[in-house]
């Protein structure tokens, strides 16, 4: 029996909002709501899918939306003056980037790019402040937030600073696995983004994670997981 193309289309529409609503249910700026004050902004979401390798915005573009991130990955990171990528940090489900936009109409400073086919939901700028002023407990949410990606970029920044290369390496595997609570850490990005995550190049990334295996410290399975061996041998480095 043929469908109805109108309830096919009814269909399509109720799995597009349903999806919308689970995009913004994860989000840790908006989970906190009740299920209609969910609901009123899933109707504002526009949604966007996004192949691996293209880029969502690029810096200098101006900042007017919110991107969540539904499913997929996505790098954000800038450009040096020569050229030289710099990875600021990776999102996954339930992530989002763009929140500058919530505050004033700016320029992003960065890139952002899909590491993988990705779905996002998007949320216009005027939008995103008609709901901090219904909802002020977004803010706190958003200003948490910032203070969180802060205290990481402090702690990154002091870490190139006074750290060696082998330091960094070592405690970014400890915290993967303390996060994971797991021996077996699952890097989540290329030796070449890692490099750039911990300042350094790919080259010391693939010869410390050799020196690690060669003293049973870790081992390695494949290029994308690690199995620590010996935890504290690392947190001595």
């Amino acid at each position: 029996m043929e469908q109805n193309p109108i309830q096919c289309a009814s269909c399509a529409h109720a799995d597009a909002s349903h999806g919308h609503e689970m995009c913004i249910s994860i989000v840790p700026i908006f989970n906190h709501l009740e299920e209609r004050e969910l609901r009123e902004i899933v109707r504002t979401v526009v949604p966007r899918q996004v192949k691996r390798g293209e880029t969502i915005y690029s810096a200098g573009e101006t900042s007017d939306r919110l991107y969540i991130v539904h499913k997929g990955r996505v790098k954000i990171y800038r450009l040096s003056e020569n050229g030289k990528e710099q990875l600021v940090r990776i999102l996954g489900p339930g992530d989002f980037t763009g929140e500058l936009a919530v505050f004033n109409e700016t320029v992003h400073d960065s890139y952002a790019e899909a590491l993988e086919n990705t779905e996002l939901c998007t949320l216009g700028r005027e939008d995103l402040q008609a709901f901090l002023l219904k909802y002020p407990t977004i803010s706190l949410r958003i200003m948490d937030e910032f203070a969180r990606r802060l205290g990481q970029s402090e702690k990154q920044a002091a870490s190139f600073a006074t750290e060696p290369a082998d330091t960094r390496i070592a405690m970014y595997l400890a915290e993967r696995a303390d996060a994971a609570n797991s021996k077996v850490v699952r890097l989540p990005m290329t030796r070449k983004d890692l490099a750039s995550h911990l300042g350094t190049t790919p080259e010391t990334i693939s010869r410390k994670f050799a020196e690690f295996e060669d003293a049973g410290w870790i081992r390695q399975n494949g290029q994308k997981e690690i199995e620590i061996l010996d935890m504290d041998a690392l947190l001595l480095i």
